[in-house]
């Protein structure tokens, strides 16, 4: 079970990173994975809340040994098979009468997100894939999802207890929502900074023939010899051909001495 360690936690559902091709569509969801106390099995937990506000239920175990054992609900599948292929993946497989009527195949992507893939026959008999990703929670919320779960059976807690959840829910995500925001907003004036850094070394490394002012606006240019020069005159004023390279930019003196570009 030690190779199943990297799935043993509470996921939290990303409805918006997820595709489906069958069932209900789940507005969130958590997707817990467990072991059992002697470290035999695995036990997975399903909640879901559909976009109609109905929040659903499934769990079962499941005994990672590549051993194919029955399955307690015959109405779904009759038995069941779980294979840890690696550290970051490891498959369950669902039997009908021998045959296998769904895959679920778990993944931890390089970002450190759980990828659910689940593959079978829709009622058509036609091939589907739906695929769910989750991100790792700090904590266990009573509600999650999969669309596609087995064993589903609709939970009047859940639905009690999803008014509340929903509340706190929106408040969290705006609350995260503005504190990402100002992380953007500072990474943002942290680039401006340092772009200003970068100029203004730039122009202190350049030769002028004269006392730059605060407030007031000046040309760079690059020399033949790929040093800079800071001049007063711009690039439209030298009346025939500059005798410089190139024009890098127009450049202005602020009051902390650096220079920004104009």
């Amino acid at each position: 079970m030690v190779d199943a360690y990297n799935f043993l936690a509470s996921w939290q559902l990303f409805p918006e990173k997820c595709n489906y091709q069958v069932g209900l569509v789940p507005k969130s969801g958590n997707y817990k994975i467990a072991s059992s106390k002697d470290g035999e099995y695995l036990n997975i937990s399903n909640n879901w809340v559909s976009i109609t506000n109905e929040a659903f239920h499934t769990e079962y175990q499941s005994t990672p040994d590549s051993n194919i054992y029955p399955y307690p609900n015959e109405d779904f599948a009759d038995s069941i098979q779980s294979t840890i292929i690696n550290t970051g993946s490891f498959i369950i497989i669902f039997f009908k009468k021998g045959e296998p009527i769904l895959e679920v195949l778990h993944e931890i992507l390089s970002n450190g997100y759980l990828k659910v893939s689940q593959k079978g026959l829709d009622e058509s008999k036609e091939p589907f894939t739906n695929i769910e990703v989750y991100h790792k929670q700090m904590s266990v919320l009573p509600y999650a999802s999969s669309s596609s779960s087995v064993a589903i059976r609709p939970t009047n807690e859940g639905v009690m207890k999803h008014k509340a959840l929903s509340a706190m829910e929106e408040q969290t995500n705006m609350q995260l929502d503005q504190i990402r925001q100002q992380i953007e907003l500072l990474a943002k004036q942290a680039q401006e900074i340092q772009k200003r850094k970068e100029l203004s070394l730039m122009i202190y490394e350049a030769s002028m023939k004269f006392k730059p002012q605060i407030g007031y606006i000046y040309h760079l240019y690059e020399q033949r010899d790929g040093t800079h020069n800071l001049s007063m005159i711009a690039p439209s004023e030298w009346g025939g051909s500059s005798p410089f390279k190139q024009f890098i930019a127009s450049v202005k003196l602020l009051a902390d001495h650096t220079w920004v570009e104009v």
